[in-house]
């Protein structure tokens, strides 16, 4: 029993050790959007559109369903594709859409992107859009790709804005239209 008593400890105190040695960095874009909760998620798992739109994310291939593994197509600012196989943890229409992604090995280097939309009244929205790096390969992974991927998310918020705001004005334009027409 004493021995088996250790090897929990054991077992705990190294699991505490790789948790305090693992590092972890934060990227993160918020931009308010004129158009309700409901078109913004729209725009944001249509993605099928990505290619026509958005300059970060050009592909993303799955179920938007949780436990779902996706296809995902970076390709920030002209560089070349790097194709990552998240595995989809959060659906929450309207709300959050989340994602996570082991780079190597455990411990080494995992990621979590998340897309948190945040109503603010009627027809405008908070959206936040989020990447965490975890582990021990952070410090030079992140060094590298940092300022791209900052980047990257800014124009990706501000391409999303920019669409969800088209069709909710377009939409408007309609409901105003067939509301004349049935006057």
């Amino acid at each position: 029993m004493g021995d088996e008593s250790y090897n929990n400890d054991s077992n705990a105190l190294h699991k505490t050790l790789v948790e305090w040695m693992m590092l972890r960095k934060e990227i993160e874009e918020t931009i308010e959007i004129a158009a309700g909760p409901s078109e913004v998620w729209w725009q944001l798992t249509s993605f099928e559109t990505y290619s026509d739109w958005n300059p970060l994310i050009t592909r993303i291939e799955g179920e938007l369903r949780e436990g779902a593994s996706l296809a995902v197509t970076l390709q920030p600012n002209g560089t070349p594709p790097l194709v990552l196989k998240p595995t989809v943890v959060t659906v929450e229409p309207e709300r959050e859409l989340r994602w996570k992604e082991r780079i190597a090995l455990p411990n080494l280097l995992e990621g979590e992107h998340s897309f948190l939309i945040e109503s603010l009244g009627v027809h405008r929205v908070r959206l936040t859009q989020r990447q965490v790096f975890k582990g021990m390969l952070v410090p030079g992974a992140f060094a590298l790709t940092a300022k791209h991927f900052q980047r990257g998310l800014r124009e990706m918020n501000l391409a999303l804005r920019q669409r969800a705001e088209a069709a909710h004005a377009m939409n408007e334009v309609a409901r105003a239209e067939a509301q004349t027409a049935g006057e």
